[in-house]
């Protein structure tokens, strides 16, 4: 039978989702754990059994690239037809198809595709001053409003309960609101909540119009549940008009968009909503390998909260893979350059560019890696915003600084000159605006005052002949040429390369290799996520990040934001390796430090900090180049042999492989230098520090045999 041909392949808890009954169905679905799969698969193994028609099934997503994979999944399994389409598509299609009826004749009113331009009329009549960033953060703060159902006259309550912190008073927002509902009706435009608004209304005050949309549509499948916002919920429940044939899918430790109106409530509650419901755990992860797994899992386990109920426990399937790397670097500029440089080396060994991405929490942590890459001339891409020196607030605050040279006196110190040009555009060093458009900006500002930080730091000394040597110039002009000169690096135009993304752009997608980076408390968590609510939603941002790896992962972070700044914490959601470097652990809170592990040491060559106990015996990252003393080396074990027959003990009693690895590549010349490597104390050094210094100075075996046969 084509059903069976449906059917198989899948494990059995995809097909548990796949052939459960027709009816009220919630399958949670892990990272990675082929949730696509579930639901086009059972699409179709519904069809093909006769049990429903594709033109009576609505699937709904979130984005336009997952509606066409579902789509073309399902014409591959012989089920086209379907209407595959997000929320909007769909509303969309029905109000204007039902217009005519519902607006006595007329068309479906022009659909904004912004609503930027119009808050910034609502708020200069409202009496409001916002630029454009202003107006973004207004916008944003309306829409999350709409998508929630909070009406104007409303706002001021609902935007205290949801502890939200708007970009001008609640009042003023209010106003702002009411004003820009009014010219939008004036101008007989609406914007995409209005869209679903006008759907659900349609549907709910129109009866003919409900029979003939719920004739049409009978199953339904929504993608991403835990995504739904309450307008979208209200637009789902008058399509579905009390019927029960509704599958959902989604996963609660992806809910990283409340910010937006999204709730997961409505995923938790399904089952206690529709009684009878088949509830289905998808947590065999196909995507990631065991390791990253078991990182990912370490992560979300110490999650509290109401989605932490759902909190799936993810099997990984693939074959083994490496371990994660975790890395701490002195600064930020050294972690960028790190991962420059390990990106340069994946894509040598034959991983392509673009099966590689970089991802951080703010938009305004890209600068760092697109210098670093820029230097090695590594291609990239950033996704979801602009590059860097491509931003309007980045190239206005340029210009700001090169006009501040002639107001700012000459030897002014470059931080403080460049936070003086900086003030002078309404920019504070200690005052983050309110608002997500405007923090965003104030960020990228701050960035610039990093780097002035970074540049004036550690001055470089110019060699200028036989004259002698001269200190680099680090005035505000040679900084502006500084900022220039990287502008015009990180300017070249690529057709593919590794991927710079913030962690929420990120979202859905997936890499070969990935590198997470500036994982410091004060960025992730945000200083900004203050209540405990928020402070989760940053552990399952963290949590989206290692879940889009499928073989190697990297986390980082630079313990200053610049050179000599201040030390700043590791993430606290950062789990730790265990003292054999292999098994995943989370830090827990109020737990006191394990005085029997060894004392994190750094790598000699890139100054990452070293975890694995081989890694700190070599002083090294295993991905550093070695600088072995072959000969040296080969000695070493001739000794070693020499010696352990000598005292009948095995060879490894005396020195392991490591530890002559460690000597060969590290030559010690004294005592502290011998101590120092991992693993040789001082009664090791008692036993063999004199002949190990003396091969180290040339020595041969034979010739320490002789020495000691002579004594």
């Amino acid at each position: 039978m084509r059903t069976e041909r449906v059917l198989a392949g899948l494990d059995p808890e995809q097909r548990t989702a796949v052939t459960a009954p027709a009816g009220p169905v919630c399958i949670l679905a892990g990272a990675g754990t082929g949730k696509t799969r579930a639901v086009t698969h059972r699409i179709a193994y519904r069809t093909l059994a006769g049990e429903i028609s594709p033109r009576h099934v609505l699937a709904v997503t979130f984005t336009a690239r997952a509606a066409a994979e579902m789509r073309t999944r399902l014409t591959a399994l012989g089920t086209a037809g379907v209407q595959a389409r997000t929320f909007h598509a769909a509303a969309m299609r029905q109000v204007r198809y039902f217009a005519p009826r519902l607006l006595d004749g007329r068309r479906m009113p022009e659909l904004m595709e912004s609503k930027a331009r119009m808050v910034g009329l609502a708020a200069a009549k409202a009496g409001v001053r916002a630029d454009r960033t202003a107006a973004r953060d207004l916008a944003g703060e309306i829409e999350w409003a709409k998508s929630s159902l909070v009406e104007p006259g409303e706002y001021v309550v609902a935007a205290a309960k949801a502890l939200r912190e708007p970009p001008h008073e609640p009042a003023r927002v209010a106003e702002v609101f009411a004003a820009y509902e009014s010219l939008k009706r004036r101008q007989g435009v609406i914007d995409f909540e209005d869209l679903l608004r006008a759907a659900v209304w349609g549907i709910e005050e129109h009866q003919d119009v409900a029979e003939q949309i719920r004739a049409q549509y009978r199953h339904f499948v929504v993608d991403e549940y835990q995504d739904v916002n309450p307008l979208q919920q209200r637009l789902l429940d008058a399509w579905l008009g009390g019927r029960d044939d509704l599958t959902v899918v989604g996963d609660a430790s992806q809910t990283i968009y409340s910010f937006t109106g999204a709730t997961s409530a409505y995923l938790i509650d399904f089952p206690r909503q529709r009684p009878g419901a088949v509830v289905v755990r998808l947590v065999r992860d196909y995507r990631s390998t065991p390791q990253v797994v078991g990182l990912a899992n370490a992560v979300i386990r110490q999650a509290r909260g109401t989605e932490a109920k759902l909190r799936l426990e993810l099997v990984g399937q693939r074959e083994p893979g490496p371990e994660p790397e975790l890395k701490i670097f002195p600064d930020e500029p050294g972690e960028a350059a790190a991962v420059a440089r390990r990106c340069r080396e994946l894509i040598a060994a034959g991983t392509p560019a673009s099966e590689i991405a970089v991802l951080f929490r703010t938009n305004a942590q890209s600068e760092a890696y697109e210098e670093a890459l820029a230097e090695l001339e590594v291609p990239y891409v950033v996704r979801g915003a602009e590059r860097f020196f491509e931003r309007p607030e980045v190239r206005q605050a340029m210009v700001a600084m090169r006009a501040a040279v002639r107001s700012i006196p000459g030897e002014t110190p470059l931080v403080e000159a460049v936070v003086e040009a900086l003030a002078a555009r309404g920019w504070s060093r200690d005052q983050p605006p309110p608002g997500g458009a405007a923090r965003e900006q104030w960020e990228a500002l701050a960035a610039l005052v990093a780097l002035a930080e970074e540049y004036a730091a550690e001055p470089e000394i110019l060699p200028i002949g036989e004259a002698g040597r001269v200190q680099r110039d680090v005035s505000l002009a040679a900084f502006n040429d500084e900022l220039i000169r990287r502008a015009e690096q990180q300017h070249a135009p690529t057709v593919a390369g590794i991927t710079l993304a913030s962690l929420h752009s990120a979202k859905g997608l997936e890499w070969d290799a990935v590198f997470l980076v500036g994982l410091a408390d004060g960025t992730i968590p945000t200083t900004y996520a203050k209540t405990a609510e928020q402070l989760e939603e940053e552990r399952r941002l963290l949590y989206v990040g290692v879940t889009r790896a499928r073989h190697l992962l990297w986390l980082s972070y630079g313990q200053s934001r610049s050179p000599g700044g201040r030390t700043r914490r590791p993430c606290r959601f950062l789990p730790q390796l265990s003292r054999g470097g292999s098994e995943p652990r989370a830090a827990e809170p109020g737990r006191k430090p394990d005085r029997r592990r060894p004392q994190i040491s750094s790598c000699r060559i890139c100054g990452a900090t070293l975890l694995a106990g081989a890694d700190r015996k070599l002083g090294r990252c295993p991905t550093c180049p070695s600088d072995l003393d072959e000969d040296l080396y080969e000695r070493l074990q001739v000794w070693r042999a020499n010696t352990a027959a000598e005292l009948k003990v095995p060879a490894y009693v005396v020195f392991t492989d490591a530890t002559l690895v460690a000597v060969a590549e590290r030559r010690p010349a004294d005592p502290a230098q011998l101590v120092a490597i991992a693993g040789i104390g001082a009664r090791k050094l008692g036993q063999y520090g004199d002949a190990v210094f003396a091969l180290v100075a040339g020595a041969s075996p034979d010739d320490l045999a002789q020495k000691n046969f002579e004594n």
